[in-house]
């Protein structure tokens, strides 16, 4: 049997002990070679007034923020803290109205002091995004709480 990996532990770990993300029902699909792909399920209380049922462009943001550190997270030999220093996003199309949204994000490059990550997010079909988006993250130095370091 194999050690489990401390680091897609912490990534998936990120969908549902982060309130925030447990709030919405973020779930993780997969995460591993610098990549994560989370999932929002469609929930009426979820949705944005006057759009006909399709989830709110905060939630499309939140999660696509949300994968785009778990990608970071499954890049890094060891957790550490991160922050969204940049977060372009640029929304092509509404989500289909009662469906979901999947996000997957590549940490494509990362230097001692940032990560810099796209992804892109769909609700039918991986083909047809709704958004795409580009960030960087401020990577830390200091463990993140709860990894059993000394501090």
């Amino acid at each position: 049997m194999s050690d489990p990996n401390p680091n897609l532990e912490a990534a998936a770990a990120m969908a549902t002990t982060v309130p925030q993300a447990a709030a919405l029902g973020f779930s993780m699909v997969s995460a591993g070679d610098a990549r994560g792909v989370m999932h929002v399920p469609w929930r009426e209380d979820l949705t944005a007034d006057g759009e006909g049922g399709s989830l709110a462009s905060g939630v499309v943001t939140s999660i696509i923020d949300h994968c785009c550190g778990m990608a970071v997270t499954a890049a890094r030999n060891q957790r550490l803290p991160t922050a969204t220093l940049d977060l372009r996003i640029d929304f092509l199309r509404s989500p289909s109205p009662r469906s979901g949204v999947s996000v997957e994000a590549h940490c494509y490059a990362m230097t001692s002091a940032v990560a810099f990550v796209r992804a892109h997010a769909w609700d039918n079909d991986p083909a047809d995004p709704i958004a795409t988006a580009q960030a960087a993250f401020m990577l830390s130095g200091a463990p993140a709480p709860g990894t059993g370091a000394a501090g």
